[in-house]
């Protein structure tokens, strides 16, 4: 498997990246995890518009789906289009969010075949995806892809939970978000801390770990990168735009 970080930023578009969307690819195919704010620009730059051969959203917020809406566009609209329905597998509520966000124009369901995501294990092209619900207030999971024997998990956004610890076990790549410092009061429930994504990966017996969904206008990524660094000692990353992983 090879992951290609689209957009790693938290909550809103940083001044360096896009927000969450990051492309995995296995023979030939091209999963898209998570599409965010801005992160058409880089789908563009760093892969082809119209790379994606499934989407897979891990929950509604607006920072994990909103290019979604934009990539309708593309779908619907191109030249040499209109494009044949894109698999998209979320939660139950995608397609009247997307339709929503989108306007008054109907459904997007013309553009996307909505699979509604519960946890379990099931197929997406030659990945063997299991996702969970994880600790965030809206219905959103974490993923674990597997292929060809390797493993690589995404922590979507999470506060620590057992879910997620299942779902990172042995992984080669565990893809964590580290959206709170450390040592402040934060909010419960939302968020990991990077000295929780640490402790996450320490537990989990992960191989490598990449910090993501760091929010730049109040974060502090040497304090994130230095706490999840105390509580893991295998090799620590924090992703940036356009970066290349092989798994």
């Amino acid at each position: 498997m090879r992951l290609t970080v689209l957009g790693c930023a938290g909550s809103f578009p940083g001044p360096e990246s896009p927000c969450s969307a990051y492309l995995v690819e296995a023979d030939g195919f091209r999963l898209l995890v998570d599409f965010g704010s801005g992160s058409l620009s880089s789908l563009q730059r760093y892969a082809g518009l119209h790379a994606p051969d499934a989407i897979l959203l891990t929950h509604l917020h607006c920072d994990h789906i909103l290019d979604a809406v934009t990539y309708v566009v593309v779908r619907r609209y191109a030249p040499d289009g209109p494009y044949p329905a894109l698999p998209v597998y979320a939660p139950s509520g995608a397609p009247d969010r997307l339709s929503a966000a989108y306007g008054d124009e109907g459904t997007v369901e013309d553009v996307y075949q909505f699979y509604a995501l519960q946890p379990g294990t099931f197929p997406i092209g030659p990945f063997t995806v299991t996702v969970d619900r994880v600790n965030h207030p809206v219905e959103t999971y974490g993923v674990r892809l597997e292929h060809d024997g390797r493993s690589l998990c995404y922590s979507s956004d999470t506060a620590s939970c057992d879910a997620l610890l299942r779902l990172a076990q042995n992984a080669d790549v565990f893809l964590c978000e580290a959206s709170y410092l450390d040592g402040v009061d934060n909010p419960p429930d939302l968020h990991l801390t990077g000295r929780e994504a640490g402790e996450t990966a320490t537990k989990a017996a992960v191989g490598r770990l990449l910090l993501t969904h760091l929010v730049a206008a109040w974060g502090s990524e040497a304090h994130t990168l230095e706490s999840a660094a105390a509580a893991y000692t295998g090799p620590i990353d924090v992703v940036r735009p356009g970066a290349s992983y092989d798994v």
